[in-house]
């Protein structure tokens, strides 16, 4: 406990410290089982970090949850690593179609819209009250806030260190792009499309 009348000076915001770096946090909510699972990298929010957070939610709890699945939905911002115009996020996606065998449609909010996420109101809203008051010094007591949040309704979250590097600013090429099996919907196919498994034939 922080003496009285004493409080600790902390930044505020996100700025990045020179020397302990950037946390960032990248969640996946499984709506059905009201359980969370947070990625927490230290260097770049990009698509191949929101991807890989997806893929490592997959192998640790999704494949054994959901063992006969072979589709996987997905209800995405419209900004951020895995917006909707982001190109790497869409190649990134196939990629671990591909792996998986999975079908992934992919549904992103319009902008604008991004609270009405049930990802917002059920997981991180509970995060962020856990953590008040409690200054985020270090990557570890970030962890432990975050998996130690619960809720009467039943809500557990799970977090873990993700250690790789990302590398920002990748670009994409209208080859690689064309390539993804992507399929939009009828309505509004830059917000709501399927990306198969097997790749596109040239």
């Amino acid at each position: 406990m922080q003496p009285e009348c004493e409080p600790e000076r902390v930044r505020v915001h996100d700025f990045m410290d020179p020397v302990l770096g950037k946390v960032v946090p990248y969640g996946i909510y499984d709506v059905a089982n009201n359980e969370g699972w947070v990625n927490v990298g230290d260097n770049a929010d990009t698509a191949e970090f929101a991807v890989n957070s997806i893929r490592r939610w997959w192998n640790e709890i999704g494949r054994a949850r959901f063992p006969g699945a072979d589709r996987l939905l997905i209800t995405a911002d419209g900004g951020g690593s895995n917006r909707y115009r982001l190109r790497a996020w869409k190649t990134q996606l196939a990629t671990l179609a591909a792996e998986t065998g999975l079908r992934i449609t992919v549904c992103h909010y319009p902008p604008g819209t991004s609270k009405w996420n049930r990802i917002e109101h059920r997981m991180f809203s509970f995060i962020t009250v856990n953590w008040r008051g409690r200054p985020l010094e270090t990557l570890r007591t970030v962890i432990e806030l975050i998996s130690a949040t619960t809720t009467e309704t039943g809500l557990t979250i799970h977090a873990d260190h993700d250690p790789a590097i990302y590398e920002r600013g990748v670009k994409i090429t209208n080859a690689e792009l064309a390539a993804v099996p992507l399929h939009p919907h009828d309505w509004h196919g830059e917000w709501n499309y399927t990306i198969n498994a097997q790749p596109n034939l040239a």
